[in-house]
C-alpha cells in the first residue's frame, strides 16, 4: 500500500472514530506535532546565513561586540 493511500485510510479513521481513540492517537503524537510547530528556517533562508557568513568570515562587513550592538539597537550608539 502506497503512503498516500495510506493517509487517505488513516484520515478517514480518524474523521469516524470516537473521541476517546481520537485522543489517545493524539497523545501518542502530541510532542511530534508540537516539535513540528518550532522555528524552521527554509533553505532560502540557510543561504542568506551563509553568504552573510562568508561576507564576515572574509572581512567584508563589519562586525559588532554584543555591547556594541546593543547600543546601536537601543539609539545610543552609531554604526
Amino acid at each position: 500500500m502506497t503512503t498516500s493511500a495510506i493517509r487517505k485510510k488513516l484520515m478517514t479513521y480518524i474523521a469516524e472514530a470516537d473521541e476517546k481513540k481520537v485522543m489517545g492517537m493524539y497523545m501518542l503524537f502530541e510532542e511530534e506535532i508540537e516539535r513540528e510547530k518550532g522555528f524552521k528556517l527554509t533553505d532560502g533562508d540557510i543561504r542568506i546565513l551563509d553568504d552573510e557568513r562568508e561576507k564576515h568570515v572574509n572581512g567584508k562587513t563589519k562586525s559588532y561586540h554584543w555591547s556594541q550592538a546593543k547600543r546601536i539597537i537601543r539609539g545610543k550608539g552609531k554604526l
